[in-house]
This record gives C-alpha cells, structure tokens and sequence, in this order.
C-alpha cells in the first residue's frame, strides 16, 4: 500500500493533556488511573479520568453538540498546536479533505443525566436534550465538521474497541482510491454509567489498575480519551524519518459477541494482513503495542496469535495499564504511542504487570528500553471479533 504521513498528532488521556506529559510518563512507567469518584458510580474500580472535562465550555453557536464526549474532543484537538495545522491542510485539500473518527459510547452520559429529569407526568426527555447533537455516534463527527469546516466526507466507525484504529484503515482506502487527498483520523471515548456498569455486569472490572498479561490480572480499567492524526501522501516535500502509516490489516472472526477467538484466529488474519500490506517480514517490526486489556480470555488469545507470528522474538507490552482502557479511543491513543515511541526512540513498558504470565508465550518488557525502533505494530480488538493491526514507522 501507499504510506500515508502523519504530519501531526495530538493526544489526551488520564496521563495529561497533549504529547508532552504522555511523552513523560511513557518513559518514565507511570500511570493515570485512580479510584473511581466519577459521577454517582459506586464500584470498587479504578478509572482513566481527565482532569477538566466538564469545566470547558463549547462555544454559544455550537451549544446543540453539548456534551462530555464532544468537550473532550474540543479539549484534546487544542493542544500542540494541531488544529492551527488542520486548518491549514483542510484549507489546502479543501472538499477533498476528509474526517473519519472512531467512538463507542459517544455521548451516552447526556441521555443518562437525562433521564434523571425525565416528566414525572408524562415520562418525555427534557425539552433541551438533544439525541443527534449529543448522543448520537456521529454527533462529535458532526460537531468536529462544523466547528472546522470541513467540506468533504465525513464519517464515524463505531466497532467497539477497534473504533479508533480502524480509521486509519478507512482513510488510507479512501486517498488510496482518489477520494480524498488527506484526513483527519481519530478516536473520542468519554465515560459513562452504561460503560462502567456494563463491564462490571459482564465481571470485567478489576478492583484494582488493571495489569495486562500479568499472572494475577484482575480485568479491565476503563479510562476515557482522545486523540488524533493528521494523514497526507507523500511529497516532495516529506522527510525519509517523517513518521508515517505503512500497513493496516482487518478481520472479523466472530466468533462471539463478547469473547474472542481462544486461539486469536482473527487476531493473527488482522496482523498478517497488515504485514502484508506493509511488504515486511515478522521479524522487521521492533514492537508490537498489544490490544492487552488485562482481561484472561483477551489476553491468552492475543498471545497466541501474536506467537503464531513472531514467536517470542518480538518485544511487546501493552499501554493500557497507564492509559486505561479507553474503548473506542484506544486504539487511536495507542498510534499516538506508537508515533511517540518511534521519534523519541524508546519502547514503552507495561506497568503494573508483576509477574508476567509465564503461560502468554510472548516477550513481555515491563520497562520501558531506550532503543529506537523503526517499525512497529498495532493491535485494537473488539467485542463480536472486530480486529484491526496497523503498522507504523519511518518512511524509508
């Protein structure tokens, strides 16, 4: 396929707001996540929460898109400068610059404060509640496209926890085929009540941070972000170690809507895919960013199907112990990782993790090693086996 650039990126999660304090803690092996004291929530869990979310404000004309998710996405495309550099490039590209964002829950929190000032006569919602501008999965897509003034396509994958990787896919297709000549690709996931009861009811939820491919892992830690890229061809203009998207592979194995493969069938489809796309071998990626929810059946499945391909060869750890896990956003926030790792030239450690499980057969670092790599994998899996991989590294 044909490399895609990231001319720029930005992220925000329970680690801090844009790419210098999540640089910080990803070299440092620190982490975000603390007892959960989010809204009326009563569960022995820890969460990824952002500091400051409800304290900024949507600007007047934009009140109808009100809401947790969409102040988070306002929050995060702030900083580093990054919408100042997407105005310009939708400037540049105009209607062939396109938006494709990943969200799971979107704005579910609004229709659940709702219902607490539903009529106590007529049961109706409040008159100023609005399902398309809040709580409809493309409502931050809607309001990203008005407040940027975006002119050409526009669309929102909401496939679980692949969401915010599997953007990048649809954006590469679409410059690929000529639709569209760049993108801005991300992933917005806030919390809510359904997401933290939901994952408790399935007994997901881990009491304590949640610790990836650990012998004593407990379940998940949800956390909440968002992050985004900026994907462009190639110029002449491009530099050979601009940070660039080389492959992205998909699969759909299904086997179950809330379990996956035990033997990581559709996790393996997805990363040889997007190794065949990339035109590289196993042993040409230096680091694979593990899906690694910390969950037994999602983690023994993963690695097998990471061990299928790379053996033990391949140093691997999951991020999610310091970011949470952060649904719909994770895998966006996870190429972010990835971009990071790749210019500062480092691989991150996954904290929390002690003892790693001698039965996940893969290379498990628990410390982040100041090595640089050249490329490096990405795995997002989702509920009903919706995988995504996507390869990153320097243009060549």
């Amino acid at each position: 396929m044909m490399p895609l650039v990231l001319k720029a990126y930005t992220a925000t999660s329970c680690l801090g707001r844009g790419i210098a304090p999540m640089t910080v803690a990803l070299r440092n092996g620190t982490g975000g996540l603390t007892k959960c004291e989010f809204e009326s929530i009563d569960l022995e869990t820890y969460v990824g929460e952002i500091q400051g979310v409800d304290a900024e404000q949507l600007p007047a004309a934009y009140q109808s898109f009100n809401c947790r998710n969409n102040r988070l996405a306002q929050l995060a495309i702030k900083q580093d400068d990054f919408e100042q550099t997407v105005k310009a490039s939708i400037s540049r590209f105009g209607p062939r610059f396109g938006l494709i964002l990943g969200t799971s829950t979107s704005g579910i929190l609004e229709t659940e404060l709702a219902y607490r000032s539903c009529s106590p006569v007529t049961g109706l919602l409040p008159e100023k509640f609005n399902y398309q501008g809040s709580h409809s999965p493309f409502s931050v897509a809607a309001f990203l496209r008005t407040w940027l003034t975006i002119r050409g396509p526009v669309s929102v994958i909401s496939t679980a926890c692949s969401s915010g990787a599997k953007v990048f896919a649809s954006a590469q297709r679409m410059i690929e085929a000529g639709v569209i000549d760049a993108a801005l690709v991300g992933g917005v996931d806030s919390l809510c009540l359904t997401t933290l009861y939901g994952f408790h009811s399935l007994q997901l939820l881990a009491p304590r941070p949640c610790r990836p491919f650990a012998t004593n892992r407990e379940g998940i830690s949800i956390g909440e972000g968002a992050a985004f890229a900026l994907l462009e061809r190639p110029d002449a203009g491009t530099r050979s170690d601009n940070i660039a998207l080389l492959g992205v592979g998909e699969s759909n194995d299904a086997y179950h809507i809330s379990s996956p493969h035990p033997d990581g069938l559709g996790a393996r489809l997805s990363i040889e895919a997007a190794l065949k796309t990339a035109a590289i071998d196993p042993w040409e990626i230096d680091y694979i960013n593990l899906h690694g929810t910390a969950t037994i059946t999602n983690d023994q499945s993963e690695s097998r199907a990471v061990a299928a391909v790379f053996g033990r060869s391949t140093p691997c750890s999951s991020t999610k112990g310091a970011t949470g896990h952060a649904l719909g956003a994770a895998g966006a926030i996870e190429a972010v990782i990835c971009a990071i790792a790749l210019k500062d030239g480092f691989i991150p450690g996954g904290i929390n993790t002690n003892p790693v499980d001698p039965a996940l057969e893969v290379q498990y670092l628990r410390a982040t090693q100041f090595t640089k790599p050249s490329r490096i994998l990405s795995n997002s899996f989702g509920f009903g086996g919706t995988n995504c991989s996507l390869v990153f590294g320097r243009l060549a």
